[in-house]
């Protein structure tokens, strides 16, 4: 098992989860800073979405704009997702996904970060857009959030889940939000899944991954079959997974070059010390996904009716 699951089971805990867990409130405010300083420049150069981009191989030239846009779709198609009628989008960013989804369905849609001038941005952008009255975001705790219990027929993190230092109480609170029958759907940063007889990561892997823990202020990972285990301990049904780490493989590559543009490293400057250092182990995560590390994957259920 890893790291992440015999943590949760009262084994020794890897250093990066004990600071969070001792650290908790530094970690919050540390994710909050970080974006509050990095979003005004990652919209400026890649737009309102802020999460990976969809690249299947063999696939025609696209934008990064679009590759992200895609990634959204394609995960609701994966999903099996239909419609919806109200979502909640758990670590929104400045709310790329929850005005998508919202078009798409025609739904109403919630966010919550950590970020204050995320959350600032977000409704900004909506009221411009028109959607002020059905879509709306606030500074909320994924592992609290301000929501009553089967508020929602749709939940959606998209790459939030790395940030969360108790994996557990997240996905308890996705599926407390979550409406008898409604559907959760979790994209996240994973490490790969142990073999038998593993005890751990190497020590490689785990240097690797601390490295841009220590960057990114997130506690420690944990793989897809975690995620799997906690999704049933939560009684969830349907419980799907799959890792799309290929299809995502030239996104840190093209963040990479726009990073280093003029414009990229003017911004860069501008933003401040967190967000160069977290420009300068982006080659980290390449890695990683280069190694089999570092995955991309997908979890989606139903809560019982």
């Amino acid at each position: 098992m890893s790291a992440c699951w015999l943590s949760l089971e009262g084994q020794p805990l890897p250093r990066s989860l004990l600071c969070a867990l001792l650290q908790r409130k530094p970690l919050k405010e540390g994710i909050a800073n970080f974006y509050d300083e990095s979003s005004q420049l990652w919209e400026s150069i890649w737009g309102e979405h802020m999460h990976h981009g969809y690249y299947p191989k063999g696939g025609k030239p696209k934008s990064n704009q679009q590759a992200q846009i895609d990634m959204i779709e394609e995960t609701l198609r994966w999903a099996g997702v239909d419609g919806a009628t109200k979502m909640v989008d758990v670590g929104c960013g400045i709310g790329g996904s929850s005005r998508h989804i919202a078009r798409k369905y025609g739904c109403e849609a919630r966010g919550i970060t950590l970020s204050p001038v995320q959350a600032a941005r977000a409704n900004a952008i909506t009221q411009a857009a028109g959607m002020g009255d059905r879509v709306s975001f606030q500074v909320g705790d994924a592992l609290n959030q301000p929501f009553s219990d089967g508020e929602f027929d749709l939940v959606w993190s998209m790459e939030s889940g790395e940030h969360m230092p108790d994996k557990r109480q997240f996905v308890r609170e996705l599926a407390r939000v979550c409406a008898p029958g409604g559907r959760i759907i979790i994209v996240t940063w994973c490490h790969r899944v142990l073999q038998p007889g593993e005890a751990g990561l190497t020590e490689e892997e785990q240097s690797l991954l601390d490295r841009i823990c220590e960057a990114y202020y997130l506690p420690a990972w944990c793989s897809i079959a975690d995620y799997e285990r906690l999704f049933k301990e939560q009684g969830l049904t349907d419980i799907k997974t799959t890792d799309w780490s290929e299809e995502v493989a030239p996104f840190w590559g093209e963040v990479i070059k726009t990073a280093f543009t003029t414009e990229g490293i003017s911004g860069l400057l501008k933003a401040g010390w967190t967000t160069i250092k977290g420009a300068l182990v982006m080659p980290l995560m390449a890695q990683g996904f280069r190694m089999g590390l570092v995955k991309f994957v997908l979890i989606t259920a139903r809560k019982p009716q």
